[in-house]
């Protein structure tokens, strides 16, 4: 095989898969190789989804949700762990939108992804404005303990703003061991008005569930003394123009422009609106969880301290 490759000029490892592929040594036959290798290569294959409309039906619901394919593949394999036929990839689903050809998913449940882009491209980090970082007595997240870092016990959360237009703004935070969601309306982003409800939202939880907030440097929360002073909650600093270091609550403001894109007023939105959105996300199984959902993570910690 050594021989044969040197002579092709390609890989040892490439000869071998191809002669093992087509009969093995004793039998490999190059017309009938030929043969073969033509026959795989012809497109379109048929899909996966083709000729199976209750898996479409259960995808199609899901998309209708909010649900994005990689939850949806990964929720079927824990709900249908022993049927094979309702084990689909991701990326399949992925094709079926995008790729309309297939005739399987309509063109209309685009629509229903969080980017609602028209073709697929990866994703682009973006940095924080620059010149935040002026927070007075400001504890630095390198300070937070490590029982924090590496999400061993829950009840210590990540927060932000997200903008719209006209100076709205929503206040965002997550719980980083069970990536639970809570969402609340501010008016703007004085400090005042942040801590005003950030100290409203923390009574709704159970004191050993809401221990610690990792916020970044923005202003709104230059009166973070009041807010640990109300609540007991110690609060920590990211480093300036560091977006990773709350990467729960970064992923669920990405996650949240599906509802609240960009350029959009959000004072428009009632704080019952934003339950609702708060209470979707948190039904939604999560890779991460090994799709579990964030809220019966939450609520096997809630049973855990009665």
């Amino acid at each position: 095989m050594r021989n044969i490759a040197a002579e092709l000029g390609r890989s040892p490892s490439t000869v071998s898969r191809e002669i093992q592929r087509n009969g093995g040594c004793a039998s490999y036959r190059a017309s009938s190789a030929e043969q073969a290798a033509w026959h795989r290569a012809l497109r379109p294959k048929v899909c996966k989804l083709a000729g199976r409309p209750h898996l479409i039906r259960i995808i199609t619901v899901k998309l209708q949700r909010q649900w994005s394919p990689e939850q949806i593949a990964g929720w079927l394999k824990q709900r249908y762990p022993d049927q094979e036929h309702y084990h689909v990839s991701h990326e399949t689903i992925y094709k079926s939108l995008f790729i309309q050809a297939r005739g399987v998913l309509k063109k209309e449940l685009l629509a229903c992804l969080r980017t609602q882009r028209k073709v697929r491209r990866p994703m682009k980090a973006s940095l924080k404005r620059p010149g935040w970082g002026k927070i007075v007595d400001a504890v630095s997240i390198s300070e937070r303990p490590a029982s924090i870092e590496d999400r061993a016990v829950p009840g210590h959360w990540e927060g932000d703003l997200i903008e719209g237009s006209n100076q709205s703004f929503i206040a965002t935070l997550v719980e980083r061991q069970t990536r639970y969601v809570m969402l609340a309306k501010v008016e703007n982003k004085k400090t005042d008005t942040v801590i005003r409800a950030l100290i409203k939202q923390s009574h709704k939880l159970p004191d050993e569930l809401y221990k610690s907030l990792t916020w970044d440097r923005g202003s709104e929360m230059s009166n973070h003394k009041r807010f640990t002073l109300a609540t007991d909650i110690d609060v920590y600093f990211c480093d300036p123009q560091s977006p990773w270091q709350r990467g729960s609550n970064e992923n669920t403001n990405g996650l949240l422009r599906q509802y609240f894109p960009k350029g959009t007023d959000l004072s428009v939105h009632s704080q019952a609106k934003l339950n609702a959105v708060a209470r979707q996300l948190n039904e939604r199984p999560r890779k991460t969880l090994g799709f579990e959902t964030p809220a019966d993570r939450l609520n096997a910690c809630v049973a855990s301290t009665n």
